[in-house]
């Protein structure tokens, strides 16, 4: 059976936690639901808008953000400014509960202005967005969720997981021109408004109740939302709420939909927070996500396929050796960033974690392994911050963590992984997905079935790609010459650095980059 791919509950390692609390048996997961992959900020942003508009008195919308900024369009309209979005719900009714988490310093290049100033103007009108900074020291919550449940419809409800936060940069399109909106943070090989690849997935059916249960246990901790007396103090002065009012109580699972066939289970990361700070839903942390992978890449034959932001370290390098290892036919694809999103001698670090995790694959198995970046038609790196992996056409996970160890141990992280169960076609939603994004990257047509068959076969799509960045690898390399080739994908070699550089950059990659946020007991034995 497919659900055999999935964690039992036992597996999940967490007895703290309630997410399973409904789920029968041993099982972990949720039958009966739909899940419909977003690909692209854009195609995300606009069906959320959609979505938020025509909540009524009643509803109840919940999410969570690494990244918040409150004028980013959800359509490129003024009036569709994600603060004024959810704003203007609240003050219709609904009932609007957000955790923003706070954020480090902008000076030490991330965001805590802009999540600020998103809590603030939700707050000013009336909808509870709080920051949550009950972190490990110099981790994040990186959960991307956002929940609506209808009072009158519960077939409406829904929910969004995935790598997608309410902020600059991430409306991007097919196209990959970027959002109008941009960061200004990013290495300049990215442009002025850097392209962009992300997913989010929709999930309708019963597995909404799992999504705003994993919001639910967050929002109900006890701890305070900082410990900080400097937050504490400003909090005040500014008159931000810092202590979540009571949620309405939880309304059943939504039914399934006509057609039902998805089985979703949720993989999450906590910290061990230590010293007695842990999470009451997750004493010395969770590491399902560690687990999930590493049960699904322990079953996989013949394709790993995987889009990710990172894509770095030992532990992940590992864990595919051991498969590749294992399975002389198996092939692993990877689609990763061109290049880190830092600039100057912050980038080495991040090299240095690609390093790890490439060199060890492409020893193991030099013909079985190939790594890409993507580029737009006008040679622009496009920033892949996608969290997707595809295994044997049977286990899909779409979600924020990412391919290195500090989303396995130390940031909070959420993904949905689904397997589908209709006898007549266990693969249809893997392939259909897969299919999809390589279509985009080969620039094929997805209703072209003359086209799109060199890539049905996981391994032909394999050479596919292969061909592909030799071919447009070769129409760089010689000035640009000619009719550009077809697709967008370009091979990515192990990094080249000195020794000098990988021995001054990895304490800052292991202590800074991908830090370590297991219990000491688990790192003694090297396990999750």
């Amino acid at each position: 059976m497919s659900t055999d791919w999935l964690l039992r509950q036992h597996e999940r390692g967490n007895p703290h936690s309630r997410i399973d609390d409904r789920h029968p048996g041993d099982e972990a997961w949720s039958t009966g639901n739909v899940v419909r992959p977003l690909v692209h900020g854009a195609t995300y942003f606009a069906e959320l808008l959609e979505r938020l508009e025509a909540t009524r008195e009643g509803d109840l919308v919940v999410f969570t953000d690494w990244q918040g900024d409150a004028d980013e369009r959800l359509d490129g309209s003024p009036g569709s400014e994600v603060a004024d979005v959810l704003a203007r719900a609240d003050e219709r009714g609904v009932d609007v509960r957000g955790l923003v988490w706070r954020s480090h310093s902008a000076a030490t290049g991330f965001t805590a202005g802009e999540n600020l100033r998103l809590g603030e103007e939700l707050q000013s009108r009336g909808a509870e967005a709080l920051l949550d900074m009950r972190v490990r020291h110099g981790g994040s919550h990186h959960q991307k969720l956002l929940v609506i449940r209808h009072r009158d419809d519960p077939s409406r409800d829904i929910a969004y997981v995935g790598g997608i936060d309410l902020c600059h940069s991430r409306r991007d399109d097919a196209d990959h021109g970027g959002d109008p909106q941009a960061l200004g943070t990013m290495a300049e090989d990215y442009g002025e408004t850097p392209p962009w690849h992300d997913i989010q997935a929709a999930i309708s059916g019963p597995a909404v109740h799992d999504v705003e249960t994993v919001f639910r246990e967050r929002w109900e901790d006890p701890t305070p939302l900082t410990r900080s007396p400097f937050f504490w103090v400003r909090d005040r002065v500014l008159g931000l709420d810092v202590s979540p009012d009571p949620l309405p109580e939880q309304a059943p699972p939504p039914p399934s939909p006509p057609g039902a066939s998805h089985a979703v289970q949720l993989l999450r990361t906590y910290p061990d927070l230590r010293l007695g700070r842990d999470y009451p839903f997750a004493r010395g942390g969770e590491r399902s996500v560690a687990r999930g992978y590493s049960k699904a890449l322990g079953k996989a034959r013949t394709l790993v396929y995987l889009e990710d932001q990172y894509l770095w370290g030992r532990h992940i390098g590992d864990a595919f050796v051991r498969a590749l290892r294992d399975q002389p036919d198996l092939h692993v694809l990877a689609v990763v960033p061109l290049h880190p999103d830092l600039a100057g001698a912050a980038r080495v670090p991040e090299l240095v974690g690609r390093r790890r995790a490439m060199a060890e694959m492409h020893r193991a198995a030099p013909d079985r392994v190939a790594v890409f970046g993507i580029e737009n038609h006008a040679g622009t790196p496009v920033y892949v911050h996608a969290k997707c992996c595809i295994i044997d056409d049977t286990w899909t996970s779409v979600g924020s963590d990412n391919f290195n160890r500090r989303s396995w141990t130390h940031d909070s992280e959420l993904s949905a992984v689904v397997v589908d169960t209709d006898p007549a076609d266990l693969g249809a939603y893997a392939r259909a997905l897969r299919l999809r994004l390589a279509a985009e990257h080969l620039d094929l047509e997805e209703d072209d079935a003359a086209a799109m068959s060199r890539c049905v076969d996981p391994i032909a799509m394999f050479h596919a790609f292969s061909r592909s960045a030799d071919a447009l690898d070769a129409w760089h390399a010689g000035g640009r010459r000619g009719e550009r080739p077809a697709g967008r994908l370009r091979r990515l070699r192990v990094p080249e650095l000195g020794r000098w550089q990988r021995t001054w950059a990895l304490p800052a990659y292991l202590t800074m980059h991908d830090p370590d946020g297991r219990p000491r007991s688990l790192r003694r034995r090297d396990s999750f």
